[in-house]
């Protein structure tokens, strides 16, 4: 491995993050780097930075002979992927924090980073200051990853432990979340699973070795969850959780999806609380292993991009070996998962649609059922997303074909019926 004793850096966003890099790394000089341009878009903005610096012009960062690391920590996907690829044709080391952008165009990019040979590192756009990719990548074997679910996005985490703690409502959690600065003023991609799903898009590649486009996997967010549903979740002593997870099934596949989830007290994930983000492993040989740590904010997202600079000191690259070295690995819609739906209009509700259903609640206010669905039924109608229906999956939600003929067969016999 070549060392490099300098790098010099281009930085691309001047926010929250980009401040909070640019600080840690003036705070580290031992690790050689140094930042010689920055590229932001309003030149008035005052900034806590030498003005000479600055610069609107980004050809004189990805141009630049001297600049050998470029990072990218903008919020605009289009001119993300723009500067990414123009930095890696140029022959320079990237480090990107745009989840977006990196999951809608994951193909494209594993191509241009495999044939420049060059480093393309994104540790600061999975979990903030959790270093899973690289744990995903050098840690754990393909074959032996059981599964992986994260609680990966801290914005709607704490919302949920407000309403559920302090007994917010769902407005009231959301405002407080605006006001912590966890939130955007439009917070749509967090609440609505956009931002979970994109962080999950990368993992499933670093976990299983599959890249698939973020529509093609079933997610919702947390907009329609209510204090009934966490009263509810009390009753049965569970928490509630926006979780992402995948699994790998007896049918060979790997079943993956971001659902709000009722999560026993005694998981790991339960004790993820406010903005913070955990995930938990599971292996054939190590049972279960827990990371934890800040999902949000400007110096745990710095955090993340530092680790990656450097690493690049070592000349270190995602080699990708699920991906290019293992047994090829694909999504399956073949299992059912056990659900709880909460609803106001039980007509929206295609109850012919379940295999069978569990427990049945009227109430004046809200009713709720909890029953077991194909999941192919949620991937192909979005009924469950609408007319305020608020779907939770069960703890252990993931059913297989086999385990529904025994539990179809058992339920025959003790009604009586042999098959």
């Amino acid at each position: 491995m070549s060392y490099h004793k300098n790098l010099t850096i281009g930085l691309f966003g001047f926010g929250v993050v980009g401040e909070g890099l640019y600080s840690i790394l003036k705070q580290t000089p031992s690790l050689k780097a140094r930042v010689k341009k920055i590229c932001i878009k309003h030149p008035d903005k005052k900034r806590n930075a030498p003005s000479e610096l600055f610069t609107t012009d980004k050809n004189e960062l990805l141009d630049d002979p001297e600049i050998n690391v470029i990072v990218e920590v903008i919020n605009e996907t289009e001119a993300a992927f723009d500067i990414v690829t123009t930095a890696l044709r140029n022959g320079k080391d990237v480090v990107s924090s745009s989840k977006k952008m990196l999951a809608e165009n994951m193909p494209a990019l594993l191509a241009l980073q495999r044939s420049t040979k060059l480093a393309l590192l994104y540790e600061a756009a999975a979990c903030a200051s959790i270093p899973i990719i690289r744990n995903l990548e050098e840690y754990y074997d393909n074959d032996l990853v059981q599964s992986v679910k994260a609680i990966a996005n801290g914005t709607t985490n704490f919302i949920l432990t407000k309403m559920f703690e302090d007994k917010l409502d769902f407005k009231q959690a959301l405002l407080l979340a605006q006001q912590a600065g966890f939130a955007e003023t439009d917070p749509t991609l967090d609440i609505e699973g956009y931002d979970a799903l994109n962080k999950w898009t990368i993992l499933l590649n670093h976990s299983y070795g599959i890249v698939e486009r973020p529509e093609n996997i079933v997610f919702t967010g947390i907009q329609n969850i209510n204090q009934n549903d966490a009263a509810v979740a009390r009753e049965k002593h569970y928490e509630i959780k926006l979780v992402a997870q995948a699994k790998k099934l007896k049918n060979g596949g790997v079943a993956a999806f971001v659902l709000p989830q009722f999560v026993n007290q005694q998981d790991q994930l339960a004790f993820v609380k406010n903005e913070y983000n955990g995930v938990v492993i599971e292996s054939g040989f190590s049972d279960k292993q827990f990371f934890y740590g800040k999902g949000a904010g400007s110096f745990p997202t710095g955090s993340a991009v530092l680790s990656d600079i450097s690493a690049l000191r070592y000349d270190y690259h995602y080699e990708y070996k699920k991906l290019y070295h293992h047994q090829e690995n694909q999504l399956t819609h073949d299992f059912f998962l056990k659900v709880y739906l909460s609803y106001d209009n039980g007509v929206y509700i295609p109850k012919e649609k379940f295999e069978w259903i569990e427990e049945w609640h009227a109430d004046l206010k809200r009713n709720y059922l909890i029953g077991v669905l194909a999941f192919s039924e949620l991937k192909s109608d979005q009924w469950w997303k609408e007319n305020n229906i608020s779907m939770i999956l069960a703890p252990e939600p993931i059913i297989e074909d086999v385990e529904i003929r025994k539990l179809k067969k058992k339920s025959l016999e003790l009604a009586g019926i042999t098959l």
